[in-house]
């Protein structure tokens, strides 16, 4: 009897073990742009993610903040090596050698150099960028902004072993941030919001934050359990007057890029530059259409908008030479 239920315990064992090792292996990551500065390592949407040899559900494409899950044939094992491919036109076709395993996979992709024709005309500048937009909720007239990045370090894919801080699950070893604005005597922030903008985003969370309208300060702590990411965190300065809905809001431009926030009630959004000393304003509509960036906008769980654009060829901000 004894060595029946010693038999029986050991099939079972063998049938769950068997059950787990069959289990499909779900590959999750993020993709961005390849750069030794952290913060120009912008999320890359619409880069299409394969397995070599047919060995997915796929393909499939990253969204705008860079994340792709792709899930694998039922008879990929943990520990095999795979091949991940990452394809775009605009970035040099990237091949991962890696092994199937329940972490964090992330691609750095080089931009495709398009060289100008010598006899090209020069590039276009643009500058002074503002973000416009209305909004119906506040009534205090807007004296200014505040807007400040802030990095927080990590090495991804570094297991926790039950020492503080750690991601979410408790598996990855994670860095812990914080921030604080202040607006100054008199004054109160009003929509105040923070969004991750560069690295891989998608492992990242809002630990805690204190963003109520009508504060003098507002603060925010941010977790992080994959590589090195950049947080903006954004603000209009008001005052306690009645009347003006009307608000500017300045991106934070890395090399060709700008990223900048808006609150979940505002309307009307528009993007004011000087293109070539000349200042236009440009509507950007559902559409997101400009003529000389390409944008994408990502709304977060709290309905918070983030914007981001990417010069087209022919164009360069002011700071670049």
């Amino acid at each position: 009897m004894i060595a029946f239920a010693v038999a029986l315990g050991v099939a079972i064992v063998a049938f769950l073990y068997y059950r787990h090792i069959r289990k499909p292996l779900t590959l999750t990551g993020a993709v961005v742009m390849q750069d030794s500065d952290p913060r120009k390592q912008l999320p890359i949407a619409g880069v299409e993610v394969s397995l070599a040899s047919g060995l997915a559900h796929g393909p499939v494409k990253s969204d705008n903040s860079g994340y792709f899950s792709m899930r694998l044939f039922k008879k990929v094992r943990t520990g095999e090596k795979i091949t991940l491919r990452f394809r775009h036109p605009n970035y040099r076709p990237l091949d991962l050698e890696e092994t199937a395993r329940n972490e964090l996979y992330i691609a750095h992709m080089t931009p495709i150099t398009r060289t100008m024709p010598a006899a090209a005309k020069p590039a276009i500048v643009v500058s002074n960028v503002r973000a416009r937009y209305t909004t119906k909720t506040l009534n205090s007239m807007n004296v200014g902004s505040e807007a400040k990045t802030f990095e927080v370090k990590n090495v991804g894919n570094v297991p926790c072993d039950h020492r503080s801080p750690c991601s979410p699950d408790g598996k990855w070893k994670a860095a812990i941030g914080s921030v604080t604005l202040d607006a100054g005597t008199g004054n109160a922030f009003q929509n105040a919001r923070i969004s991750c903008i560069a690295g891989p985003c998608p492992f990242t969370q809002i630990d805690s934050e204190d963003f109520s309208s009508g504060n003098e300060k507002a603060t925010a702590t941010v977790r992080d359990w994959s590589d090195t990411t950049t947080f903006l965190v954004e603000a209009e300065v008001s005052r306690n007057m009645v009347g003006q809905i009307d608000y500017h809001s300045f991106p934070v431009i890395f090399g060709t890029a700008l990223s900048f926030t808006l609150p979940p009630q505002s309307e009307g959004v528009s993007l004011e530059a000087d293109i070539s000393g000349q200042t236009i304003i440009f509507p950007l509509g559902p559409d997101l259409l400009l003529s000389w960036a390409n944008c994408t906008v990502t709304t977060l769980k709290d309905q918070t908008r983030v914007y981001r654009c990417e010069l087209k060829p022919g164009y360069r901000f002011q700071h670049e030479r």
